[in-house]
């Protein structure tokens, strides 16, 4: 999943971000307000983590011309304002979440989390497709009760099908939300990781569950619907 962080506190945005990637979520960072609305309307985030008190664009600003434009991203704010009234302003201008420095990691990533899962339509933190569980919080998958041993980037992106299971995902979309601008990665690496993730869940001639349409890109299906 990739993720805008909007953070002028450099030290805090390091850290953040340090997190982030750890778990698999490709970022995309600025302390600019300015910068952080332009890559906002620019590019397909799952969430847009935005502090309030930013240089040119004030958070509320930037949130509020984001949705002005459109844009539904999920938004969650993250604030020393912990007043009721800055609260409910952030949440009227159109944030989802609103977490208040200072915060725990654990939290702030438990928030980050629900956000993307709510906006893929998913209540449970497990996702179950036939006998494959992916478990968004523990950041875990098994299939037939088997423990799958993924690197961070691999299940970031099984989390993606898992998410959109059912749904054709392609090679364009898969790339945007696993890479951010800083990363360079090889044109084929795409495929790469969709043969890595089929070699680790389909042991044992297990029936295959990530299937190719081609032309389209790829989707995540229980072979017995």
């Amino acid at each position: 999943m990739r993720v805008l962080l909007v953070e002028d506190n450099a030290p805090l945005r390091e850290a953040l971000a340090k997190r982030l990637r750890s778990d698999g979520f490709a970022v995309d960072e600025t302390g600019e307000g300015k910068e952080g609305l332009w890559l906002a309307l620019e590019n397909p985030y799952s969430l847009v983590i935005l502090d309030l008190t930013l240089p040119e664009i004030d958070g509320l600003d930037l949130l509020s011309q984001l949705r002005n434009a459109k844009r539904n991203v999920p938004v969650l704010i993250t604030t020393a304002r912990d007043s009721i009234p800055d609260r409910i302003k952030g949440l009227d201008t159109g944030a989802d979440d609103y977490l208040i420095k200072p915060f725990a990691l654990d939290e702030f990533m438990a928030r980050v989390r629900a956000q993307v899962r709510r906006a893929n339509d998913k209540s449970d933190s497990v996702i179950r497709i036939a006998d494959l569980e992916v478990d968004t919080k523990a950041r875990v998958a098994n299939r037939g009760g088997k423990a799958l041993d993924l690197t961070a980037k691999e299940f970031c992106l099984l989390e993606l099908l898992s998410l959109r299971s059912g749904q054709i995902v392609s090679r364009a979309d898969i790339w945007e939300q696993l890479y951010d601008f800083a990363d360079e990665a090889d044109s084929n690496v795409i495929d790469v990781f969709i043969n890595r993730l089929r070699k680790k869940s389909e042991s044992e001639g297990a029936p295959r569950l990530i299937q190719t349409r081609r032309g389209l890109g790829y989707v995540l299906l229980d072979p017995g619907n």
